[in-house]
């Protein structure tokens, strides 16, 4: 929905949470703490501080508890918040189990305080939040009255499109054009497009969408000028959504407007030194601490099972199509068809620590060099074989997009459950979909949320994972 004040509400809605959450550490702090050292003194207590505090982001990300934070009801609002509350306690239970909490200032009481405050704080802020909202709630909306000026197919598609998403706040009032053949529903004809400047002004119009064709430029220039010298607001609604175009992005080339087709976050510099830098850092910590003792183990194994190598090389589709060696434990018996033939269920190559490894995705650990080296990435489309490539960016138009991206050694449509043997065209598809949608929505905490989902999947285990 289109609100005045949605932005502001949401950073409203994030601030307060997390007041909520600071002043029930604070409150515990004092609670259970055997000495009253003044809380900013303590050293081990900022860490925490830092833990909690990123968790309850990745949560309410994960839950997407400030999303439509004024359409949702009550009762799926206490809901949502219920579920993130629940997954933020889960998830600092995990942290203290796996790190400890000897050296930090953590103990089961300081957990139990901390938590029913916060839990009492955010009930109690969530509803003062919805009392202010129901006694405010329509003058947060942005509800316009609208014309559209033009008649034929781009405004009719307008019109539909205002009738199907009616919760975006625009109300048509009707239709201005000089040739008005073309509107189904006469009684919304309001008159000529000279007409509509009058009528605007006279009727408490908020704003005039335009979708008159180009070929009309000098009509349009027109009523663009009137529309400015009166302080009405207008939009220009162009034919270009013709080809499939999706617009996010407007440059400006001089007085030339350059329409991207998708947005590509990972093009920004910053975001992309931020996604490097956590590759660098990420792999070099699982190299360290998981890839260094599970590899004379592994290596051990593989060789008792079957003759061959350990690692398993092979060149794979890149970024920008550029081929690369990508590196993974060998979880098969050496054969002739590893660089055609995909693993299916029950596949007689795979050996039986290659089925553990397959399902539990260890195989894949080697992939962290290539991270290092910089032909992949921690999170991305999976690479895949380069006849693979070759034969499916003749079936699927958008598959070549993927390459946009590094590949990565977890994605979203492995998150998804988009992974293992693809059987047809259309279950290649879906995947294609999921690595676009990745291309086009990624974020720092979207990585985090693939990478939390990678490793829960991989514990719970996977329907595809062979």
């Amino acid at each position: 929905m289109n609100h005045r004040y949605l932005t502001f509400i949401k950073a409203i809605n994030l601030t307060f949470d997390y007041i909520s959450l600071n002043v029930a550490m604070v409150l515990a702090y004092y609670l259970e703490g055997k000495e009253y050292v003044f809380w900013m003194n303590n050293v081990n207590y900022l860490p925490i501080v830092l833990v909690f505090n990123f968790t309850w982001l990745l949560s309410a990300n994960l839950t997407g508890l400030y999303e439509q934070v004024l359409n949702k009801d009550s009762i799926k609002t206490y809901r949502n918040v219920i579920r993130t509350y629940f997954f933020f306690i889960s998830i600092i239970c995990f942290i203290v189990i796996v790190i400890g909490t000897k050296q930090y200032f953590i103990t089961r009481g300081y957990l139990a305080y901390s938590a029913v405050l916060f839990g009492v704080l955010l009930v109690v802020w969530k509803l003062v939040f919805l009392t202010i909202r129901k006694s405010d709630r329509t003058r947060l909306y942005d509800l316009r009255n609208v014309v559209i000026i033009g008649s034929g197919r781009v405004g009719n598609d307008l019109q539909q499109y205002f009738r199907k998403n009616s919760g975006l706040g625009y109300n048509l009032v009707g239709f201005f054009d000089d040739n008005p053949q073309g509107i189904e529903d006469k009684n919304m004809y309001l008159g000529s497009t000279g007409d509509s400047i009058n009528y605007v002004l006279n009727n408490k119009i908020d704003e005039i969408f335009c979708a008159l064709p180009v070929s009309e430029k000098s009509k349009i220039e027109q009523l663009m000028s009137d529309a400015d010298r009166n302080l009405i607001r207008f939009r220009f609604v162009p034919e270009y959504y013709d080809y499939g175009i999706k617009p996010v992005l407007i440059q400006s080339f001089g007085n030339i407007p350059v329409i991207s087709v998708r947005p590509e976050p990972l093009e920004n510099m910053l975001n992309r030194f931020i996604k490097r830098l956590f590759d660098i850092v990420f792999s070099i910590l699982v190299i360290t601490f998981l890839f260094s003792w599970l590899f004379p183990i592994l290596a051990i194994i593989i060789k008792s099972q079957s003759k061959g190598p350990v690692f398993f090389t092979q060149l794979r589709s890149g970024r920008d199509n550029k081929p690369f060696m990508c590196y993974k434990f060998r979880s098969m018996k050496v054969n002739a068809d590893s660089d055609k033939r995909q693993a299916t269920r029950d596949d007689d190559r795979i050996t039986k620590i290659g089925a553990f490894m397959r399902r539990t995705s260890i195989d894949e650990l080697p992939q962290f060099f290539n991270v290092i080296i910089g032909n992949m990435s921690v999170v991305g489309p999976r690479p895949h074989m380069i006849s693979h490539t070759e034969q499916y960016a003749e079936l699927i138009d958008s598959f070549m997009i993927r390459h946009f991206l590094k590949p990565g050694i977890t994605g979203w449509a492995q998150v998804k459950g988009l992974r293992g043997e693809t059987k047809t065209t259309d279950a290649m598809l879906h995947r294609v979909e999921a690595d676009v949608w990745y291309l086009e929505n990624w974020s720092f905490l979207l990585d985090m949320k693939i990478i939390f989902l990678t490793v829960w999947n991989s514990i719970r285990g996977e329907e595809n994972a062979f």
